[in-house]
Order: C-alpha cells, then structure tokens, then sequence
C-alpha cells in the first residue's frame, strides 16, 4: 500500500527538473555567453541566407529552395531548446512543467526527423542536376520540390506524434531529474519506473527506418554522381560538381553521425555528460554551420551577399 501510494505521489508531480549542460562546466556564466552568442549567429546567418534566396532572382531554383527550407528547420530547430535554456540560467530556474517537456520533445522530433528526409531530398536533387542536366527542369520542377519539402515536413511529424505521446504517458516515479538541457526521449525514458524495454525495441526501429531511408537515397544519389563525376571531361566541371556536393555532405556526416549516435548506439557506450555534449553540438553548433557552409562555399550566395551589401552602401550615400 506505501509503495502504491509513492508511485502515485510521485506521478501527480506535474513538472521535471533540468540538469542542463551548465552544472558540468566551472565556469556557467562564460558558457552561458557562449551560446547566447552562437544562439544569435545562428539565427542571423540562417535568416540572412533565407532572404539572400529570397531577394536575388538567381537564386530561384530548386537547390536554393531546399536550402531555405534547411534553414528555417535550422531557426526553429535551435529555437525549440536554446531559449529556455538560456532564460532558465539567468533566472535561476531548472524546472519544466510537462506539458511544456512534451511539446519541446514533439517539436524536437518533428524538425530533427524533418530534416533527415529534407537532406535525402537535397541529395536527390543534386543527383539529378549532375547525372541528368537536360531533364533536370522537368524532373525537378516546382510542383515536385513542393511535394518532396511537404513529404519531408510530414513524415517528420509522423516521427513526433508516435513518439511523443507515448513517452509522456509512462509512470514516472523515481527521480523527476532530467539529465539533460531538454527533454530529449532516451533521457525522460530513464525516470520512468515501468518496463520500457518493449517500447525502446520499437523505437529503436523506428529510429533506424527513419535513419536509413534517408542515408540509402543519399548513399545512392552519390555514387551515381561519384560516378558522374569521374566520366566528366571538363575540369571545371568536376571542380563546381564536387564544391556543391561536398558542401551539402559535410552538413550530411555532421547531423546524421549524432543522430546515430543518440538513437542507435546501444547504451553502454552513453553517459549523461556524452549525450548532452552531443546533443549540444547537433542542436546548437549545427545550426550556426549550415550558413557557413552554404555560403562561403558557394560563389552565387556570396555574389548575392555582396550585390545585396554595394545596394545597402549606396543607399546609405544617396540618404546623406
């Protein structure tokens, strides 16, 4: 009878407490500045590049519509867990009620699985504009690119809708402390004091189906450009083939290989501290290095980028 009672009292609690990442560093108020800034650089550099695309009619084809599309999952994406970070270290306040934990998981979700299939669109696409030039404007038209963002937005939700849910509902009756800077789902799994077993099969599953459909389509978009590649007489076109790709690669390694290693590696090779550090550089550095990388690798954005600064100085001459 205690022990049910206990269980009960433990469960009618309404809110968790987040350890965060500043309880691991000495120095709480130098790392705070840290993100803050990068937090600003993120949303700066991915806002700029949405409008660069927007503004320069250059820029208005498939590859650059998918880039904004990258971006705006990339704002919302560190927007979802930086914040309340941030706000809950200058306050003072670690906890999060679970309502809130449940809609930062979902949004979590849904944007993290989003992006998955958005960058498997990104590869497809690349594929077909190196491998099949002439059918390109065909292939890859407007009404497709707007299919293949819509499928990527949907089926990232669908990833947070199954999961979400279902981790909220689980009895938690030990401690309410997550180890972690948000809710992310292996963390609030570990405070629940039923059976989880079944349910962490089941979505590791879902996790590897979400994973390796995208990386297949990947994998499989660049061995035919590899192979593309190597065929090409012109040197300059291997050059400008292989900037574009490797740019949207390195974007590919850094988001996927934390991923995996969230969701796929068995737990003996996960600590706390490990999972924060890598969820800190996938939430929050990722972010602040798909502008980089999409524009100071990129000659057209960059080109936009200074057309768009002469415009602003002679606009600032003429206003004297």
């Amino acid at each position: 009878m205690e022990n049910t009672t206990w269980v009960v009292n433990y469960t009618g609690r309404t809110d968790f407490d987040l350890v965060g990442l500043f309880s691991q560093f000495k120095y709480p108020a130098l790392l705070c500045l840290v993100i803050f800034v990068v937090f600003l650089m993120a949303l700066s550099g991915n806002t700029i590049l949405i409008l660069l695309i927007h503004c320069d009619i250059h820029l208005h084809n498939p590859m650059y519509f998918f880039i904004t599309q990258l971006s705006l999952m990339d704002v919302m994406y560190i927007s979802v867990t930086v914040p309340k970070m941030l706000m809950d270290q200058v306050m003072g306040v670690n906890k999060i009620s679970a309502p809130e934990c449940g809609m930062q998981m979902f949004l979590y979700l849904t944007l993290g699985g989003s992006e998955f299939f958005l960058l498997a669109a990104m590869a497809y696409d690349r594929y077909v504009a190196i491998c099949h030039p002439l059918r390109y404007p065909v292939l890859m038209n407007h009404r497709v690119c707007l299919l293949l963002v819509s499928s990527s937005w949907f089926l990232g939700s669908v990833d947070g809708f199954m999961l979400t849910p279902v981790t909220m509902t689980f009895p938690f009756c030990s401690s309410r402390e997550i180890h972690h800077f948000f809710c992310e789902v292996p963390a609030v799994m570990k405070l629940s004091c039923s059976d989880t077993s079944l349910y962490e099969t089941l979505m590791y599953l879902c996790c590897v189906l979400m994973i390796l459909i995208p990386v297949t389509v990947i994998s499989s978009s660049y061995s035919f450009i590899l192979f593309t590649i190597h065929r090409m007489n012109s040197a300059e076109g291997r050059k400008k083939a292989f900037a574009t790709c490797s740019s949207h690669m390195i974007v590919v390694i850094l988001f996927y290989g934390a991923a995996i290693y969230t969701y796929m590696l068995p737990t003996s090779y996960h600590t706390p501290e490990k999972d924060m550090i890598v969820s800190a550089f996938y939430t929050i550095f990722t972010p602040v290095l798909n502008p980089l990388i999409y524009s100071l690798r990129n000659k057209d954005v960059t080109r936009a980028l200074k057309k768009m600064l002469n415009m602003g100085s002679v606009l600032q001459e003429t206003m004297k």
